[in-house]
C-alpha cells in the first residue's frame, strides 16, 4: 500500500493546546497552529521518543461533547471535555502526581479514568492505575478503586478509602450501554507466580461506588464479552490448556456450552467471540475451513457458524471490530496492510469518501457516537510518513478541523516511504515483510534488519513508526519481516514456526538480507541485525547463525536462552504464567525433555563464545518478561571472545522503555553504534583500512 501513497499536502487547522500552568482546573483554547518550518537538518532523537503530546479523543454518546487527553514536556497528562456546539474546553482531571491513563464515557455526562505516571519506569511503579468517576462539568468526584494507600487530588469529594474496590480491580475496556451510571470492572484471582487462575466480573456504581459481583458464573473464567445492551453475554473460561466459550441466554440466565478447543493451538471447532451486533446477533471470528480467518455470524439457535463470510481480506486473518451507532450496524473495522473499513451503510460510505478527498494521501478512519444527535464524525487519519492526528468532521458543513497530533514536531517532508514487500524463504514459504527505505530512496545503502518480538505476534502494519522512521532518518534502510510464526497471515504461516527459534525463523530474516541485497537495496557489507524480546533472541541467533551476513547486532531485553525462560531463578518472579510453560511452550517453543539437545543448540547464552560481531546490549532492571539475568549471564559470557560489545542496563525499567529519558538515550546510542559500524564513520574507516593494505576498491 505505501508504494502507491505519495505524500503530496496536508491542510492542518488547528490542535488542542493547554493553556493552564499548573494542574489547577484550566480552560484550554483552539490555537492555530504555525506553518510548518523549512528544516534542512535531520530531526532531533527526541522529536521520535517523546511521549506524545496529545494520546486519545472519544465522543460521548450522543455526540455533544468530545473527551480529550493532553499533555506537555512540563504538564502532566490531563483529561478535559470540549463543548462542541461552543468550542469552550473545561479540564476536568489534573492529577497533580500522577498522569491520567485510559478513560471512558459511562454516560453523556460522566466518564471514568485511571490514573499512571508517566515519569517513573516499571520498577518504580508500586500500585494499579486505579479508577475515578467524574462529569463533563468537573462535578461529582469520587475515587472508584484504591490505587495507593493516599488518594490522588483531584478536587471535590471522593469515598474513604475503606470503601473503595481494592487495588486488583481494573476497567474492563469494553463500553457498555452508556445509557446509566454503571460500567463494568474485572478482577483477576492471582498467585504469586503471575497466574491467573480466574477473572471474576462486577458491575460498579460510578455515583456511589457500590460494586455488584455477577453471580451464577462458571468456574476458571477468563474473559468476559458484553453484549450491546451491555450486559455479560458471552464468557470463555480456560482450564487446563482448553477454553470453553459459554453463552448466557438472556430468556433463563443459564449459561450453554458453544465451543471447546486448545487454548494455544486451536482446533476445527475453535473460533473467537468478537462483538454483539444491535439487533442481538453473535459476530465471530473463525478459519471456517479456509487458511486465514474472517467474521462470520453465529447461529446461536443452532449453535453454528454461519457459512458465509460477512467481511474476509484475502492474505490476511481478521482483526477488526464493528461500528454501531443508532442500533444498526453501520460497519466493520479492519486490519489489512493497513487499517480500513467496509461500510453498509450508505451515509457513512458517502461521508468517508467525502473526507478521503479532503484527505487523499492518508488513512482515514471514522468513529461515530453510540446514539449520536449530531453531525461530529471523529476521524483518525495517518500514512506511513505522518504520525496519527485526530480530527474532527462536521457533516452538515463539511468542515473538517484537527484536534491533536502525536507527534506535532515530525514534519512529514522529511520522514521516509514505506513499503509492504514480499520474498520466498529458501523452502519456498512466502515471507511479508516491512521495506522503509531514507527520504529519496538509493541503491546500496546501509541496513537495518528489525526483528519483532513476541513470536506469535504481527510485528507491523502500514503507518509512521518511531524506530524506523528514526532510523531511516539517520541514512539506513529499514527491513522488518513477518517471519513464519507471526501471526496475521493465515495458519499456515503460524504454525510453520512452532518450534523453529533459531532454525527456519532465524533463516527466513536471513533470506530477508539477502533479498535487499538482491534487489540492490542493501549494502553486503553493511547489515546489522536488531531487535527487542524474542526480536533480541533472533538478534544474536542472527549473529552465530549467519557470521557473513551481519556485520553488528543491537539487542534490547532479548531472550538469551529458552531453558532459563522454563526454569530461571530470579529475585522476583516472572511474568510468564504456568500455564503458559505447561500448556503452550511446549508445543510453540520446544519442550524441555523431548526437544533439549534442539534448545542446547538454538541457545545463544551456550553459544556466545561464537559471536564475534560488534554488540549493543540493553536491559531493564525491573524486567519480568525477561527477567536481567538473561542479560548479565549472557554479557559475561559473550565478553570472554569479544572485546567489541556495549552493555547498559536502565535499573527503572521493565520489558523496553516507558520513559522519554531512556529512550532518548537508548537510540542515541544505536545512532552511534550504528554509525560506527555500518553507516559513514563506518565506511570512512573501512576505505582507510583498505587503502592502507593495498586493497582494490
Amino acid at each position: 500500500m505505501g508504494s502507491n501513497r505519495v505524500f503530496a499536502r496536508f491542510a492542518r487547522c488547528a490542535v488542542l493546546a493547554a493553556v493552564a500552568a499548573s494542574a489547577a482546573f484550566s480552560p484550554l483554547t483552539l490555537a492555530a497552529e504555525p506553518p510548518p518550518a523549512i528544516v534542512t537538518q535531520r530531526p532531533p532523537i527526541a522529536d521520535f521518543f517523546e511521549n506524545p503530546e496529545f494520546s486519545g479523543a472519544l465522543l460521548s454518546p450522543t455526540g455533544n461533547y468530545l473527551a480529550v487527553r493532553i499533555g506537555s514536556k512540563e504538564l502532566r497528562d490531563r483529561l478535559a471535555v470540549v463543548t462542541l456546539a461552543d468550542n469552550s474546553v473545561k479540564v476536568v482531571a489534573a492529577f497533580g502526581d500522577a498522569d491520567v491513563g485510559t478513560f471512558q464515557w459511562v454516560n453523556d455526562e460522566r466518564l471514568v479514568f485511571t490514573a499512571t505516571d508517566r515519569t517513573v519506569g516499571q520498577g518504580d511503579m508500586r500500585y494499579g492505575p486505579g479508577l475515578y468517576a467524574i462529569n463533563r462539568d468537573a462535578s461529582k468526584f469520587i475515587q472508584l478503586v484504591s490505587r495507593s494507600s493516599k488518594s490522588l487530588f483531584t478536587g471535590g469529594s471522593m469515598i474513604r478509602n475503606r470503601d473503595m474496590l481494592p487495588v486488583t480491580v481494573y476497567l474492563l475496556g469494553q463500553k457498555a450501554a452508556q445509557d446509566s451510571e454503571f460500567v463494568y470492572v474485572v478482577q483477576p484471582q492471582v498467585s504469586g507466580a503471575s497466574q491467573v487462575h480466574e477473572v471474576g466480573l462486577l458491575r460498579l456504581n460510578t455515583l456511589t461506588g457500590r460494586a455488584t459481583p455477577v453471580t451464577g458464573t462458571p468456574d476458571n473464567s477468563r474473559q468476559w464479552l458484553l453484549d450491546d445492551k451491555g450486559e455479560p453475554r458471552i464468557v470463555t473460561t480456560v482450564n487446563k490448556g482448553i477454553s470453553t466459550i459459554l453463552y448466557r441466554d438472556p430468556a433463563s440466565n443459564a449459561w450453554r456450552e458453544l465451543a471447546t478447543y486448545n487454548t494455544y493451538t486451536g482446533g476445527k471447532d475453535g473460533f473467537s467471540p468478537r462483538a454483539f451486533g444491535p439487533d442481538g446477533t453473535l459476530y465471530v471470528v473463525t478459519n471456517a475451513g479456509n487458511d486465514t480467518t474472517s467474521l462470520h455470524k453465529y447461529d446461536l439457535a443452532a449453535n453454528q457458524v454461519a457459512p458465509q463470510a460477512l467481511v474476509q481480506i484475502d492474505g490476511y486473518d481478521f482483526r477488526g471490530s464493528l461500528v454501531t451507532a443508532n442500533g444498526k450496524l453501520l460497519g466493520v473495522r479492519y486490519l489489512a496492510d493497513a487499517n480500513g473499513t467496509t461500510w453498509f451503510d450508505d451515509g457513512m460510505k458517502a461521508i468517508q469518501a467525502k473526507i478521503d478527498t479532503m484527505l487523499p494521501n492518508t488513512v482515514n478512519l471514522l468513529s461515530v457516537p453510540t446514539r449520536s444527535e449530531t453531525p461530529w464524525v471523529l476521524v483518525i487519519a495517518y500514512s506511513d510518513q505522518f504520525p496519527a492526528r485526530t480530527l474532527l468532521y462536521d457533516s452538515a458543513t463539511s468542515n473538517l478541523t484537527t484536534v491533536g497530533g502525536s507527534h506535532p514536531k515530525i514534519r512529514p517532508e522529511q520522514m521516509a516511504r514505506q513499503t509492504l514487500v514480499h520474498y520466498k524463504a529458501r523452502d519456498g514459504l512466502t515471507i511479508p515483510a516491512w521495506l522503509t527505505v531514507p527520504k529519496g530512496g538509493g541503491k546500496n545503502l546501509p541496513l537495518v534488519v528489525l526483528v519483532h518480538g513476541g513470536p506469535y505476534v504481527r510485528g507491523n502494519s502500514w503507518g509512521w513508526k518511531a524506530d524506523s522512521q528514526f532510523l531511516a532518518s539517520r541514512g539506513y534502510a529499514v527491513l522488518e519481516p513477518e517471519y513464519r510464526g507471526s501471526t496475521g497471515f493465515g495458519s499456515k504461516h503460524f504454525r510453520a514456526g512452532w518450534k523453529q527459534w533459531g532454525l527456519k525463523m532465524q533463516d527466513d530474516i536471513a533470506d530477508g538480507a539477502r533479498w535487499a541485497i538482491a534487489e540492490g537495496t542493501a549494502d553486503p557489507k553493511r547489515i546489522c541485525i536488531a531487535g527487542a524480546s524474542y526480536g533480541g533472541y533472533a538478534t544474536l541467533m542472527g549473529l552465530i547463525n549467519d557470521k557473513d551476513l551481519y556485520r553488528c547486532g543491537i539487542n534490547w531485553v532479548g531472550v538469551t536462552d529458552i531453558n532459563m525462560m522454563y526454569d530461571g531463578h530470579w529475585n522476583f518472579s516472572s511474568d510468564l504464567s504456568d500455564h503458559w510453560k505447561q500448556y503452550a511452550m511446549p508445543q510453540l517453543v520446544g519442550d524441555q525433555v523431548k526437544d533439549a539437545e534442539q534448545l542446547n543448540a538454538t541457545s545463544p547464552l551456550l553459544r556466545a563464545a561464537e559471536i564475534r560481531q560488534p554488540l549493543l546490549l540493553a536491559y531493564g532492571g525491573a524486567d519480568r518478561r525477561v527477567p536481567l539475568p538473561h542479560g548479565t549471564k549472557f554479557y559475561k559470557a559473550v565478553k570472554q571472545a569479544n572485546p567489541d560489545v556495549e552493555w547498559v542496563e536502565y535499573e527503572e525499567e521493565g520489558h523496553g522503555w516507558a520513559l522519554p529519558k531512556n529512550r532518548i538515550d537508548f537510540w542515541g546510542r544505536v545512532e552511534k553504534f550504528l554509525d560506527k559500524n555500518i553507516g559513514q564513520a563506518g565506511a570512512a574507516a573501512a576505505t582507510t583500512t583498505a587503502n592502507a593494505a593495498g586493497a582494490p576498491q
